[in-house]
């Protein structure tokens, strides 16, 4: 009788541990996760202004309005339509004028309404067919990096590509002494 109490125990405490692991199946998986659950502070959040600078007219500074814009915000996105050479846009318009040229080149070979939810729609059958092996997905391991092997760049290979093509490299590390 103790040998089947100690079998029925077994198999009690197995199927327990087999349910904890369930979860909701209608959510995509989440390989990597970058935005905090917790109330704790977000790194990603944390934006450093840009330096006070004296406006050549005081008249010209705009009304303060609470949570309204300030002239020392980080402004990534039209950061980023300069460094390309195009013109940041203003609230009121949606593609300035001057940025046509920019605009139809960027979208020569077609352009898709929806990328965003058909590229996620891809990534999820991706990992769903790529979702590592029994015990992984019982413990919950990371497969994110196994995953997603084959479409990974070999970094210093490409490095090595890039400068023997004569291309500039300035993020990368310098080349060590004896390096051509």
């Amino acid at each position: 009788m103790t040998a089947a109490r100690l079998v029925l125990a077994i198999a009690g405490a197995s199927l327990l541990a087999v349910a904890g692991c369930g979860g909701a199946r209608d959510k995509p998986p989440q390989l990597m996760n970058l935005r905090s659950s917790t109330n704790g502070p977000d790194e990603f959040s944390i934006v450093p202004p840009k330096p006070l600078e004296m406006p050549e007219d005081l008249a010209a500074l705009p009304e303060p309005t609470p949570g309204g814009e300030n002239r020392t915000d980080q402004r990534p996105k039209d950061d980023a339509v300069l460094a390309l050479g195009g013109t940041p846009r203003t609230a009121s318009e949606n593609v300035p004028a001057a940025d046509g040229a920019l605009l139809a080149y960027a979208g020569r070979a077609g352009v898709s309404g929806d990328i965003r939810p058909t590229l996620a729609a891809a990534d999820v059958e991706y990992r769903r067919k790529n979702n590592g092996r029994l015990l992984e997905r019982l413990f919950g391991t990371n497969v994110y990096y196994r995953a997603y092997r084959k479409q990974a760049l070999d970094q210093q290979s490409e490095l090595e590509r890039w400068r023997a093509a004569g291309a500039g490299t300035p993020s990368a590390p310098p080349r060590k002494a004896g390096e051509r």
